[in-house]
This record gives structure tokens, sequence and C-alpha cells, in this order.
């Protein structure tokens, strides 16, 4: 089980007492059970409905060894127990079934059910398996869905081949995202990023159009 688990049941535990407790064990990640993946995707499904989703707020962090530890303020309580389902549930799953398994969840998830399986795959364990569920993310239409990836979010910056992630941010431009909230974007900025921002920001001038103030975060190298 990820070291990330206790981390976040202690979160859940502490907000929900009456409810955190029992999670994993009405799951079947309990190693206790047999694992039955159709409790585990009915709890999955029902966290929104039994936890609510008010916002974590405060000083809420997690790490794991394949990350530094970074705020999840703005995750919603029912993310945090999803985060906590998956975290912990994915070693009851083969290793080599673990990456359909996600991504199977992940397509048939619901938007926040969507956004909890993206704000903790930096958590899991060999997270760079899982680049192709973010960056169908990041394609994303619904806007929730594209910034549980794209912000507050150590896993691009720490997996996106440069392409995808110059690609991410220029998104991120075009969707008026404050690119202060994309972690790691100054470990990540390239001659390339600063060219592709230099282009859109002429673009807007040539149209009249103003120019996003933060474009200059990636417009020199």
């Amino acid at each position: 089980m990820s070291t990330a688990a206790p981390a976040l049941a202690a979160l859940l535990a502490a907000r929900r007492s009456d409810l955190a407790g029992t999670i994993l064990t009405e799951s079947t990640v309990d190693a206790a059970t047999p694992f039955d993946p159709l409790r585990f995707e009915a709890l999955f499904g029902a966290a929104g409905r039994r936890f609510g989703t008010i916002v974590l707020g405060g000083e809420a962090t997690v790490s794991d060894s394949t990350a530094p530890s970074w705020s999840i303020a703005t995750w919603g309580l029912d993310e945090l127990a999803r985060a906590l389902l998956i975290v912990a549930g994915i070693s009851r799953i083969a290793a080599a079934d673990q990456v359909t398994w996600l991504d199977g969840l992940h397509r048939a998830g619901a938007m926040r059910e969507r956004q909890a399986i993206l704000r903790c795959l930096a958590l899991l364990p060999d997270p760079a398996r899982f680049v192709p569920i973010a960056l169908d993310a990041c394609r994303a239409s619904t806007q929730p869905v594209f910034e549980a990836i794209a912000c507050e979010n150590p896993y691009p910056a720490s997996y996106f081949p440069e392409t995808s992630f110059n690609h991410m941010v220029l998104k991120a431009v075009f969707t008026e995202v404050a690119l202060a909230r994309i972690l790691g974007l100054a470990t990540r900025r390239s001659t390339e990023l600063a060219r592709m921002a230099a282009d859109y920001a002429s673009e807007r001038t040539a149209a009249g159009r103003s120019v996003p103030a933060d474009l200059a975060l990636v417009m020199s190298r």
C-alpha cells in the first residue's frame, strides 16, 4: 500500500471520523477481506453523497516518494475519500492490470470521480504508466477535469513529455487559467515553450486584444 495512504486517511478522519474509519473495509480494500471490484466501484461512486464536496482548505498537504509535498487545499472532501480508495486500493489489483483498471474507472467516472483520479496520479506506484490517462484529461472540454490535472498537481511537470507539457500550458492560457497554478512550471520552461508563448502574444497584439500578464512567466527562458 502506498505510503501516502495513511496521510490521506488521517486527513479524512480529521474531517469525517464517523465515516473515515470504515471506508477501506466497506470497499474491500482492507487486506483482511477478498477484494470485490463491484463493491469498490459502488463506494467510489457514492463518495460524493456520503462525504460531501466541501473544500479541504487550510494547510492540507500530501507527499509520497514520487513527489515532494504539495498543497491539496483545493480538493473536495469527496475527492480526498476517492483518492484514498484509489491509492490504497490499487495494490489489490495485479500489477499488469493496474493501468487498465484505472483507465476504466476514469473513463466511466462522473466529473468529480475523474477529478479525484487525476489529482492522485503522482501518489500511485510507477506513476509514469498513467501518462495516457493524464493526457486524455488535457484534451477534455470540461474545464474542471482539465484543471484537476493541470493545476495544483505535480504530475505534469514530473512525467509529461515536453510537447505535451507545452500544449497543456498553452491550453491553460487559452482557458484563462492562472499559470501560477501549474506546479513545476519554472522547471519545465523551454525555448520551444517560450517561442509558442511569444507567437500567441503576437497574435493577440495583432488582433488588438490584450496579452495575459502571466504569459511573461514562460516567454523568457
